[in-house]
């Protein structure tokens, strides 16, 4: 089953007003290449019937971003303020709601072959090298 992990606070940095019954349509993107970055990042997306959208996004070392599932929950500016003020008080952060919630799926990064190219060149090499020895000791005995 995917790792589920809910992630802390963000805020929709939508005005004051509350956004009743929201209509959200989500799209993400995650780091799926561990060779050619340094950082696995999330970009998450989302369009609000009630504004025009908003835009999230925060990066993790790959070692810390494990695959799986990440709930990313967005609050209005009043629940945001209570959640932080919860928080400072290391009290129950569960019974604030979110406005909403988006499930970002993390499938991993690959980190490139078991085996560096560079090795398996360097192998190849000794290889032919005994060969070419070996074969060069044979004709001249």
């Amino acid at each position: 089953p995917p790792l589920h992990r809910s992630l802390g606070a963000w805020s929709t940095a939508a005005p004051s007003e509350p956004c009743p019954e929201p209509t959200i349509v989500p799209s993400y993107y995650t780091t799926s290449d561990a060779v050619i970055s340094s950082e696995s990042v999330f970009v998450v997306e989302i369009s609000l019937a009630c504004k025009n959208g908003a835009q999230v996004s925060w990066s993790l070392e790959h070692r810390s971003a494990q695959s799986g599932t990440y709930e990313v929950k967005f609050f209005d500016e009043e629940s945001y303020s209570a959640l932080r003020k919860a928080q400072r008080n290391n009290e129950d952060v569960s019974r604030i709601r979110p406005l909403f919630t988006v499930n970002v799926d993390h499938r991993g990064a690959w980190n490139g072959p078991w085996v560096s190219t560079e090795v398996v060149a360097a192998a190849i090499g000794l290889v032919v090298y005994y060969l070419a020895f070996s074969t060069k000791s044979s004709i001249q005995a």
